[in-house]
């Protein structure tokens, strides 16, 4: 069997296109960043030059500042629920499929989330005092 009888071999003008497609996807955006390099105006200063964050110069104070553990422990309780949320999804795209036994399987899954919920509540770490 010769290379072009194969049933899904490509041919030149496929191969040319991808190959065109693929040099005007290198060729324009370094075309726009160089025009951009030649037009732009070049007149840095001090100011210009200084570190800027948030509306305070570099010198307002210490970036090493404490964050209360609260922000980390909320933080945690986001990511952790929101992963368990993930798992909802397929389950909702393929409800109809997974017949009674996929729904009691997620009860028991949401039962138990639930109850973590709770376990983080009657802890207080939703508190924010």
């Amino acid at each position: 069997m010769t290379p072009t009888s194969l049933p899904h071999a490509a041919s030149a003008e496929t191969t040319a296109a991808i190959f065109v497609v693929l040099a005007l996807a290198l060729i324009i955006p370094l075309a726009v960043l160089g025009i951009n390099w030649v037009l732009a105006p070049s007149n840095p200063n001090a100011s210009k030059l200084s570190t800027y964050e948030s509306g305070l110069p570099a010198t307002a104070g210490s970036a090493r500042g404490r964050f209360a553990i609260k922000f980390y422990l909320i933080a945690i309780l986001f990511v952790l629920f929101d992963v368990e949320a993930v798992f909802m999804y397929p389950w909702a795209v393929n409800f109809k499929g997974l017949g009674t036994q996929g729904f009691l399987e997620m009860l028991l899954f949401l039962g138990i989330l639930f109850s973590g919920y709770i376990y983080v509540v009657k802890r207080g770490a939703l508190d924010w005092d």
